[in-house]
């Protein structure tokens, strides 16, 4: 059996400003979640490849899911998301022209460059880049 992830999920009282963020610095696109579930409720960010990798959903959503989740300012257990990107001086533009803050941290021994980022949802992105 091989795994991999599939998506994140990730609770938010702002739907909107969260979907906004998100599709903004990762150039994902906001569509609405397979029916049943209502676009005022969930939204779905997919990747280039059409994957929904980050499903958004208000606190209702998922009240009665295993466990209660809200946004804030700690992930849980979880202490960030992680994904590979391109392109990392266009990625540093994007984020000035956002306004938004980041942290860098360089591996050359393995030839990665990271940004880190944090969503409006209390989640830290991890922006990987890896040298070709």
């Amino acid at each position: 059996m091989a795994a991999m992830l599939d998506h994140v999920n990730v609770v938010t009282h702002d739907l909107d400003g969260t979907a906004a963020f998100y599709a903004s610095v990762l150039e994902l696109d906001r569509r609405d979640g397979p029916s049943p579930l209502r676009p005022d409720k969930v939204q779905w960010l997919h990747d280039a490849s059409g994957r929904a990798v980050i499903h958004l959903v208000l606190p209702e959503v998922v009240a009665d899911i295993v466990r209660p989740a809200l946004p804030g300012d700690r992930t849980g257990a979880i202490h960030h998301v992680a994904f590979d990107c391109t392109g990392y001086p266009a990625m540093i533009a994007r984020l000035e022209a956002l306004g938004l803050g980041w942290e860098t941290n360089d591996l050359p021994s393995i030839g990665l460059r990271q940004l880190f980022v944090g969503a409006p949802d209390g989640v830290l992105l991890e922006l990987n880049f890896r040298a070709a």
